[in-house]
């Protein structure tokens, strides 16, 4: 690992190879596949919640290819028993249209998430390192689905959306693959251990005392609504707090502004609460972020 005085400086330029390659295929998602990327870093897993068609496979894949790692992609169904012992030994599991399995399945993966390792027939088995789980799910289509319980979307670090393509750049993409699949032509920018080292100085990102304090009264602003019926839990502060050190990284840094942690409450806070009526949980988190002060500019 680089000493300490050089990982900030490094680590961004890896990450900006790494957020390069990706958008030589996924064209116009950049806050999409920084969010992605920044759950790489942080050792999380990402759910993104959107329509068919819209990328998300491409996304998982690009990114396995972008740092060399294996991808295996399940397609999880109701008859979806036993696919643990196999496409789950990997470093990049797309797990697509994961409200389609059954509680059985979501358990196991569950425990690869949580965990990392699988159990089978009573014996543990550790898994790859990094291993990265994308899992999708279309939030429109209900027949057929078993809904992830709250356990399970807790142990996404973020989840976000890629949305519909605006019209220049549907014409790119269609430009893009007049003569083939340009994700047939990606190459590796960064390997599996400079995955495992990003990960190691998103650890050493410093996360000041007013930080903590920040995170700490965002959470009890949001328990303290009458529309949050179910409100985050600690982990979702933990992972708020390991989200922003991953940030922290892309911009040179090795602390944590607040502009960190606003930028990723929505994507790390919204899919772990529970509404009322026909509250929403974005509008929510929009008006905790505008009514609670900011804490003071410090890096240590």
């Amino acid at each position: 690992m680089a000493s300490p005085a050089l990982v900030p400086q490094r680590a961004a330029g890896m990450l900006a190879r790494l957020e390069a390659n990706v958008q030589r295929v996924i064209v116009g998602k950049s806050a999409t596949v920084r969010l992605a990327a920044a759950g790489l870093v942080a050792g999380g897993h990402v759910l993104l919640q959107d329509l068919p068609g819209t990328g998300k496979t491409m996304l998982a894949r690009s990114i396995a290819a972008s740092i060399g790692g294996e991808f295996k992609r399940v397609q999880c169904t109701p008859d979806l028993f036993d696919f643990v012992p196999g496409p789950v030994f990997t470093n990049v599991l797309l797990a697509d249209e994961v409200n389609r399995s059954t509680p059985r399945t979501q358990a196991a993966l569950l425990e690869a998430m949580a965990e990392a390792q699988v159990t089978v027939e009573g014996v543990t088995h550790p898994l790859p390192s990094p291993f990265f789980v994308i899992a999708t799910q279309n939030p429109h289509e209900f027949h057929g689905t078993y809904p992830l319980p709250e356990a399970q979307l807790d142990r996404f670090l973020v989840a976000c959306e890629m949305g519909p393509p605006s019209a220049a750049e549907a014409e790119e993409i269609l430009a893009s693959r007049q003569h083939g699949d340009p994700i047939t032509e990606l190459a590796a920018v960064l390997t599996s251990a400079d995955v495992v080292e990003l990960q190691q100085a998103c650890l050493q990102v410093v996360v000041a005392g007013t930080i903590r304090s920040y995170i700490v009264s965002l959470l009890a602003a949001v328990r303290s609504r009458p529309e949050v019926a179910l409100p985050a839990s600690m982990r979702a502060g933990l992972y708020l707090q390991r989200a922003a050190q991953a940030l922290a990284l892309f911009d040179q840094r090795d602390f944590v502004l607040p502009d960190d942690v606003k930028t990723l409450v929505g994507p790390v806070l919204a899919h772990r609460l529970g509404m009322r009526g026909r509250a929403s949980a974005a509008e929510i988190l929009e008006q905790v972020l505008a009514e609670l002060p900011l804490p003071p500019l410090r890096s240590r």
